[in-house]
């Protein structure tokens, strides 16, 4: 597998690469896109010869007889994460931001308040907002420089209104890998509040060596009943503009509830998306899984031993994703300071951690999954934008 070897993203209608002169005002000739989360590395050869199969089939119809996509998705839960489902429980979306949507359709009414455990993914609030509903903010708490649960505090802060608990874990952008205790407490916390869980799951292969994901539905079984798992092959396999994700629902009642949304919005699945799941989910994705996360970590320690090394700065230890999330707030600078040094000074477009919720305030968020290279120019720019402070 080759991740160091350089692909030129731009004029390709690339988000990342494309928009981030016109939205950072930094120039394409020599900026750094770390910002949008896909990465800049192509997907295993298994998907790419699945797409030129069905290029040389040359029609381009609706997706049916869906028993082999299906099994792929069932075959890489029981394989990597141990977790067994079945054909009937698994709903495809476009992407998971349409499933957390869906999710509020289906099981939450306009005006309640949705638990969001800040910061957090950013998506997620502003689907609810445009839903009609209310975000619900519970902040993590930090301790030895890691995000943990406090669920006394959030206990404190409901007010009765609430009927969904919208999990992110692995966490985006803390990269916390959530251990058995934790999604517990989730789990005691939504049968205390009486709340609708989904668990939104799309990181749970991009896992650091030596940590290990947990999913929910396997550390709780008890609450099937009140569970809704996310998933999807898009992240993994940086596929993302395939837009095909997977709502999972092993209670019936729920999955009848979900499924009456899915067929009242005409909702049915990309056949391209659906290709590329099936061939990713596969022993050869899974190898090539294994030599990315390899790589990933690789990247991680060369960008946090290079921030880490600036007074001020602290990117907090990743255990899972490939988004870097890092404190700015011993710097004594106020947020545009900061990062008018990162954009304009070092010529690198993050995301901007308010846009996360409560707690995001000092923090910018910086995409790892690039070719090493860049990000050794990322440090060695960052070094310098903040050599004033060494």
């Amino acid at each position: 597998m080759d991740f160091d070897t350089p692909i030129n993203r731009f004029g390709t209608h690339s988000v990342k690469w494309d928009s981030m002169e016109g939205l950072y005002g930094i120039p394409a000739s020599d900026g750094l896109a770390m910002w949008v989360a896909d990465m800049d590395f192509r997907p295993p050869a298994c998907v790419q010869q699945m797409l030129e199969k069905v290029l040389a089939h040359g029609i381009y119809g609706y997706y049916g007889e869906d028993g082999a996509y299906l099994d792929a998705i069932r075959w890489w839960m029981e394989n990597r994460h141990g977790w067994t489902i079945e054909r009937d429980q698994i709903f495809t979306t476009h992407g998971l931001v349409n499933g957390t949507s869906l999710c509020l359709q289906a099981f939450s009414q306009p005006g309640d308040r949705i638990v969001l455990t800040t910061p957090v993914y950013h998506a997620f609030a502003r689907v609810i907002k445009a839903s009609g509903r209310e975000v619900a903010e519970m902040p993590l708490a930090t301790l030895d420089g890691r995000y943990e649960m406090d669920f006394a505090d959030w206990d404190s802060r409901m007010t009765g209104r609430e009927t969904m608990f919208i999990l992110c874990s692995p966490h985006n952008p803390g990269g916390r890998v959530w251990t058995q205790t934790e999604l517990r407490g989730v789990a005691d916390f939504c049968k205390r509040h009486n709340l609708i869980l989904v668990s939104d799951e799309i990181h749970h292969d991009l896992v650091m060596p030596g940590h290990k994901h947990i999913p929910m539905a396997i550390a709780t079984p008890d609450i099937a009943d009140r569970l809704v798992m996310m998933t999807a092959t898009t992240k993994t396999f940086n596929i993302a503009g395939a837009h095909t994700g997977n709502v999972i629902i092993a209670d019936p009642a729920l999955r009848a509830r979900f499924a009456n949304v899915m067929m009242a919005l005409g909702i049915s699945g990309n056949s391209f998306g659906m290709f590329m799941a099936t061939a990713a989910y596969s022993p050869e994705g899974a190898v090539w899984v294994d030599a990315l996360c390899g790589y990933l970590d690789g990247n991680r320690k060369l960008f946090d031993a290079g921030l880490n090394a600036i007074p001020g700065l602290r990117s907090m230890p990743l255990q899972a994703t490939y988004l870097a999330w890092v404190d700015f707030a011993g710097t004594g600078m106020a947020a545009p300071e900061f990062t008018d040094r990162v954009q304009k000074g070092a010529h690198i477009a993050p995301n901007h951690g308010s846009a996360f919720g409560l707690g995001g305030e000092s923090f910018l968020r910086f995409n790892l999954a690039t070719p090493r290279a860049n990000i050794e120019r990322a440090v060695e720019r960052m070094q310098k934008a903040f050599a004033d402070l060494q």
